[in-house]
């Protein structure tokens, strides 16, 4: 079917992704916009998967302040050069992944940071608690590896939904700039300090507010 200059212009608005890429999937979506999009998400993915071996050893180091000194946070993502590195896009994310660490407080980066240790302590507790709400022993392992990967998108930075685009997964964000920019891309580490931290706190009130302020 004919795609329209302004199908393609509002898809790349809406996804960063190159120009022939966005016909192209306009057309095999037979011009639905939304399956357009999921056209793209699912092949940048097979795209960033490809450029995943290759050494991203550049980068850049960003910060975040939240407004009154209370949180701060540092966080190293690396990229193959320099030049991407100085990308004002990917410096942009850096950031915006150092805010969604002050507001989403994550513990590790991926769930391959998390000890055996940890991860035993937890299956044994929702073991426990399965089994004493009454669940059947032949459906426990499946609710407990159910249990297992909510931990992980709770905690994991990788897995937790974008504070400004909840529809993404900071994974996602990444695998997009990778496919825009052309490199492997990885977030190596962070770092978050609060104020007072180990003092009781509101973090849902907390994270709301930050959320609020990326919206403006």
């Amino acid at each position: 079917m004919e795609i329209s200059a302004t199908q393609v212009k509002e898809l790349r608005g809406r996804t960063g992704a190159g120009l022939m890429a966005c016909k192209s999937a306009l057309q095999e979506a037979k011009g639905n916009l939304d399956k357009a999009i999921t056209i793209l998400r699912t092949s940048g993915l097979a795209a960033a998967a490809k450029k995943s071996g290759r050494v991203a050893a550049e980068g850049a180091v960003g910060s975040y302040i939240h407004a009154g000194g209370r949180i701060g946070v540092m966080v190293e993502v690396n990229c193959e050069t320099d030049f991407v590195a100085k990308n004002e896009d990917f410096q942009a994310m850096v950031r915006d992944i150092a805010m969604h660490v002050a507001a989403s407080n994550p513990r590790f980066v991926r769930r391959e940071d998390v000890s055996k240790e940890e991860v035993e302590k937890e299956r044994s507790i929702y073991r426990e608690q399965a089994l004493a709400s009454g669940k059947p022993e032949k459906i426990l392992d499946k609710i407990v590896s159910g249990k297992l990967d909510s931990f992980f998108r709770e905690n994991c930075l990788l897995e937790q939904q974008f504070v400004k685009n909840p529809d993404h997964t900071i994974q996602e964000v990444v695998h997009e700039a990778i496919v825009k920019l052309g490199e492997n891309m990885s977030v190596r580490r962070f770092v978050r300090f609060g104020l007072g931290e180990g003092l009781e706190r509101r973090q849902d009130d907390f994270a709301t507010e930050v959320s609020a302020q990326a919206g403006t």
